[in-house]
């Protein structure tokens, strides 16, 4: 184990230490929730104009990746493994470049930013890749999201992976609540 945390140090310090300073303000905005809300209204836009009066199924799918990607990284594995940030651990003092000295919560194991994004972005991909070929796109989006925090400092890569796992599980559960929702009322419709 200790061999995979030493590895998992040096792709954050090879992977930090790549920054530019036209760079830097650039990441600290791409990592910001709000910077990306255009986004989430196009996407949210997308699923009322295509599933209508079907749409708050799907909504619900949503709220429910989400509340699963946030709660099972933010509120069990975040305080379960009590992992330090690369920006608040001692030992790499120094040694990670922080933006605007940003350091994010204390502990960072899973990353939060990962399992959000990469579970919005399998939903609404799952969801609306029939329509629209380009929902593919949402996975480069989540991971440009999710490596400005290693760019900023405030994550490993392996907190990135363990958000990324994590999302794409709950973007799957979410998919798939919405679609027995959907088949279940439809069925009681008829």
């Amino acid at each position: 184990m200790e061999q995979i945390l030493e590895l998992d140090r040096e792709w954050l310090l090879y992977l930090n230490n790549h920054h530019a300073p036209w760079l830097d303000t650039i990441m600290f905005w791409i990592t910001k929730t709000e910077f990306w809300l255009p986004l989430y209204l196009f996407l949210i836009y997308l699923i009322i104009k295509n599933y209508k009066k079907e749409s708050w199924m799907i909504l619900l799918g949503v709220a429910i990746t989400i509340l699963i990607a946030d709660q099972v990284t933010a509120s069990i594995m975040k305080p379960y493994f009590a992992r330090l940030r690369p920006s608040q651990d001692p030992a790499l003092q120094g040694m990670v470049h922080l933006v605007n000295n940003y350091k994010g919560g204390l502990y960072g194991f899973a990353s939060s930013h990962a399992a959000n994004t990469f579970g919005t972005a399998l939903f609404c991909w799952l969801v609306l890749r029939h329509q629209y070929k380009w929902m593919i796109l949402l996975f480069l989006w989540a991971a440009i999201m999710t490596y400005s925090r290693i760019y900023l400092g405030v994550h490993y890569p392996g907190d990135i992976l363990a958000g990324l796992t994590v999302g794409l599980l709950a973007g799957w559960i979410g998919f798939k609540f919405s679609v027995l929702l959907r088949n279940k009322l439809n069925t009681h419709r008829s």
